[in-house]
């Protein structure tokens, strides 16, 4: 701990202010510059800090300008974490910030072992996140391209007679929608081609996530199969009951990965997979229960 040296990093788009506090406890902790952000700089400034000797501590706040710095210090062979801000103690009454204050802070706070680190993605875990980002992005501007043509046809008395909308008969009958003025007519036509634009970029999103998902670190690698244990307690089973229970694995495996795929969260899918799984169940116990016999006619 003595040799040591926790460097604060307060991180912002050009420029990067840092504070060092040396090792020994109560030792000093003390602003050290203003560097801007960029590779070369950054590499200057870790050898000047590890000129001295001794092991070099990084730490800043998880934020906006992403995990490039915490690869490049990895890569210079120093230790770093990037720390939860929602989890930094703040003292009460401690309004005042300033990135040299904020730099201080993080080195002190450091120094104490008293930061909460975030897992760091590799580079390409980050990569698939940003490609299921994009596509949630595209979702969400697909739901408000269908909210503005939607908004329009009730703001114009265009009301679609059916139950659902987006349907097939919901697609039809927007075909058939005319409006008087042209200028109206023009802007119903942007309303139907935004949305079918954006839902050609769902889909295309969509399709590449699932193009790329078997080589991802992070892609289930279990796949549908029966264990042994498992064999053991079907072989007294009718071969009915062995059929459904197989279709339902074989089923609820590929629904999970393609939820999971489509970056619904973990427990969207867990709850899909479960509703299916009592479909399946009620199957098997249909199938199991003998039916009741009727009941005898009473002849009068």
């Amino acid at each position: 701990m003595q040799d040591s040296t926790f460097v604060g990093l307060d991180v912002h788009k050009a420029t990067i202010s840092v504070a060092v506090a040396r090792g020994e406890r109560g030792g000093e902790a003390r602003h050290w510059g203003t560097v801007p952000h960029r590779s070369d700089h950054v590499r200057k400034l870790v050898e000047r800090l590890a000129a001295g000797g001794g092991r070099l501590h990084f730490c800043y706040e998880a934020g906006p300008c992403g995990y490039g710095l915490y690869r490049q210090l990895v890569e210079l062979g120093h230790d770093c974490i990037v720390v939860a801000p929602s989890l930094i103690p703040v003292k009460a009454g401690n309004r005042v910030k300033t990135d040299r204050r904020d730099a201080v802070m993080l080195a002190k706070l450091h120094r104490a072992g008293e930061l909460t680190a975030v897992w760091v993605p590799d580079a390409a875990h980050e990569a698939m996140r940003d490609l299921v980002r994009a596509r949630a992005t595209a979702m969400r501007v697909l739901g408000k391209a269908r909210q503005h043509l939607q908004g329009f046809l009730l703001r114009h008395g265009r009301i679609y007679p059916g139950k659902k909308g987006w349907t097939v008969a919901y697609r039809r009958w927007l075909t058939t929608v005319r409006f008087d003025h042209p200028a109206r007519q023009i802007v119903f036509q942007d309303y139907v081609d935004a949305v079918g634009d954006a839902e050609k970029r769902a889909e295309r999103l969509t399709a590449q996530i699932a193009d790329l998902l078997p080589s991802w670190s992070l892609a289930p690698r279990m796949q549908a199969r029966v264990s042994r244990k498992l064999h053991d307690r079907l072989e007294g089973l009718p071969k009915a009951v062995r059929d459904i229970a197989w279709k339902g694995q074989l089923r609820m495996c590929q629904r999970y990965r393609h939820l999971m795929a489509a970056g619904k969260p973990k427990v969207v899918a867990t709850t899909a997979i479960a509703r299916e799984m009592v479909g399946f169940i009620w199957a098997i116990a249909r199938l199991a229960t003998p039916p009741h016999d009727a009941p005898a006619r009473t002849q009068g």
